[in-house]
């Protein structure tokens, strides 16, 4: 089947999952959901509208560049409390958990070729604005590979696009991390959209956990 490569790369990215409250979250690797928000945002699709195609991709990562967990917060007043009305003496703290200078390739594997041509089209020259799990996280670079449409399987072509950073200070090798959605098991994530977006309902998937050895990439950045 063919995958669709995209470039999740920039300066800071969120990608949560069990956020509650005040508290927001992140992963050390994308989401599905946040991958597929992102994707909604390139189409220009509402919120409100089905997203079953887009769910049925199946979905890989290649964690090119560990990003360095790191958290900040955010103040607001005029919250809302139990009667309903805002209370304006209030602030509330609310920590917020990010990865810095992380790079991830993500593949979305699909039977749908057109289905991932046309998601191809629109990151190249998206709806609406892009962000890396959050509005003010854009992209350091383009989510649009223009080699990202790739005629071979997830695993394979994850395994063979050249790597888009240069290891760490230090690091050598061209052995990355990889977590490959499977259908029969894994650790269990609990971001597979069941509805629109605008309902917030997530289901469970599997995800297995392992390494690839992928090309060096001659003008990757170091460290």
């Amino acid at each position: 089947m063919p995958t669709l490569l995209l470039r999740l790369q920039g300066p800071f990215q969120s990608w949560g999952v069990t956020s509650r409250f005040d508290e927001r979250d992140t992963q050390l690797e994308p989401s599905k959901s946040g991958v597929l928000g992102l994707i909604c945002a390139a189409l220009g699709r509402d919120r409100s509208e089905p997203l079953d195609d887009l769910a049925a991709l199946r979905m890989g990562v290649r964690v090119d560049r560990e990003g360095v967990p790191m958290r900040d917060y955010q103040t607001a007043t005029g919250v809302m409390i139990a009667s309903g009305k805002p209370d304006l003496r209030r602030t509330v703290i609310s920590p917020r958990f990010y990865l810095a200078d992380a790079a991830f390739l993500v593949g979305l594997e699909g039977t749908d070729q057109m289905l991932l041509a046309r998601v191809h089209d629109a990151l190249r020259a998206p709806h609406w604005p892009l962000a890396l799990g959050r509005k003010s996280f854009a992209p350091g670079e383009p989510v649009w590979l223009p080699d990202g449409l790739s005629p071979l399987g997830l695993e394979a072509a994850l395994a063979a696009y050249p790597r888009l950073r240069a290891p760490q200070r230090g690091g050598t090798g061209t052995v990355v991390r990889t977590l490959l959605e499977d259908v029969r098991e894994g650790s269990i994530r609990l971001d597979q959209p069941v509805a629109p977006f605008a309902e917030r309902q997530f289901g469970p998937r599997y995800v297995k956990s392992g390494v690839m050895d992928v090309p060096e990439q001659t003008d990757a950045r170091p460290a």
